[in-house]
């Protein structure tokens, strides 16, 4: 059984949604799930999981969440290597560039990037059979 932490930041509550619905389906594929908001998360725990799945909306000119994602993140980088890392958010503007630019940023850190998705504004029916199947990779 796979252990799974995921980490987001929420600024509408459309990155929340995301996550409940991806630890609701990597808990129904058979993974142990811990959910937490990136405030409540530690970098030092990171560690003792399989797999981080990392959630941030797109934030300026698709950028990472810049008040609190963006230091952990950048500190989380250096603990990354060799580790199962998956990626999630959403948007409103643009084309989903900040988790291009997120996914290469986890690459360069050595992580291995099993799975990305993106919704646009609030997941709808669609986004939401993405964060399951997203989910389901997880396990």
């Amino acid at each position: 059984m796979a252990k799974v932490l995921i980490v987001y930041v929420t600024t509408t509550g459309n990155t929340e949604k995301m996550a409940g619905i991806i630890a609701e389906a990597a808990k129904g594929a058979g993974a142990d799930v811990t959910c937490k908001t990136v405030g409540e998360a530690s970098v030092s725990e990171l560690g003792g999981y399989d797999v981080i799945a990392f959630g941030s909306p797109a934030m300026g000119a698709e950028v990472l969440e810049e008040a609190e994602m963006e230091p952990f993140f950048s500190e989380a980088a250096g603990n990354l290597s060799g580790k199962k890392v998956a990626l999630f958010g959403s948007y409103d503007w643009g084309d989903g560039e900040w988790l291009r630019t997120w996914e290469d940023r986890c690459k360069e850190a050595g992580a291995d990037v099993i799975a990305t998705v993106k919704a646009h504004l609030e997941p709808d029916d669609d986004a939401t059979a993405e964060c399951k199947d997203f989910g389901a990779k997880l396990a």
